[in-house]
C-alpha cells in the first residue's frame, strides 16, 4: 500500500548529511532503479503496455480465479486506491480487465482478468522475464541479490509500518 505520511521537516540543528559513501550508495540507487525501469518500460510499451499495466495484470493473472478485490489490488501494485480505479479504468477500456460487484460488500469491487488479458500476460511474460534477468539478475551475484532482498524487505517494513525499520530485527526472510 502506497504510504501517505506527511514529510517531516529536518531538524534546523542537527541534520544528518550523508557521507561520500551514503552518498554513493544512495546515487547508485536512484539511478540504476530509474534506468532499470525505464528499459523494462520501454520493452514492455513495444507490447502495448506499461510497466505498471504489467504489474496489475500479473497480480491479476496469478491470483485464485484471476480476481482480486480492489483494495488489495491497490495494495499489491503500491498504487492508492484512486489512482487504482483510473487505471483499472484504462485496462477496462482495452479489453485486458473487468469489474465485477463484490456481492458480500456492496461497497466493495473486483478486477477480474479477461482472456484478452491472459492472452496478452502469456505472450508479454516471457519478454518481460528475459528483460529481468538480462537487465537485473544477470547484472548482480547471487550474494548481491540476497542483500537487495533482504535490504528492500526491510525497508517495504518500515514504510508499511510507518517507522523506521530496525535492521538489528529484521532477520533475512524474503517474501
Amino acid at each position: 500500500m502506497a504510504t501517505t505520511s506527511t514529510p517531516q521537516p529536518a531538524p534546523t540543528n542537527e541534520t544528518k548529511w550523508l557521507d561520500d559513501a551514503e552518498q554513493q550508495a544512495w546515487r547508485s540507487f536512484v539511478n540504476g532503479a530509474r534506468r532499470l525501469l525505464g528499459q523494462l518500460d520501454a520493452e514492455l510499451k513495444v507490447s502495448g503496455i506499461s510497466h505498471d499495466d504489467y504489474g496489475v495484470l500479473v497480480l491479476l493473472s496469478e491470483a485464485p480465479d484471476d480476481r482480486l478485490r480492489m483494495s488489495d489490488l491497490a495494495d499489491g501494485v503500491v498504487e492508492s486506491r484512486s489512482r487504482l480505479s483510473h487505471h483499472i479504468s484504462r485496462l477496462e477500456k482495452r479489453g485486458l480487465v473487468v469489474r465485477e460487484a463484490c456481492p458480500e460488500d456492496g461497497r466493495g469491487s473486483w478486477a477480474v482478468l479477461t482472456t484478452e488479458g491472459r492472452a496478452l500476460m502469456e505472450r508479454v511474460a516471457p519478454h518481460h522475464v528475459a528483460g529481468v534477468r538480462r537487465w537485473f539478475l544477470d547484472q548482480i551475484s547471487a550474494e548481491q541479490l540476497s542483500t537487495i532482498g533482504d535490504a528492500f524487505s526491510t525497508i517495504d517494513r518500515g514504510l508499511l509500518g510507518g517507522g523506521t525499520a530496525d535492521p538489528a530485527t529484521s532477520g533475512s526472510d524474503t517474501n
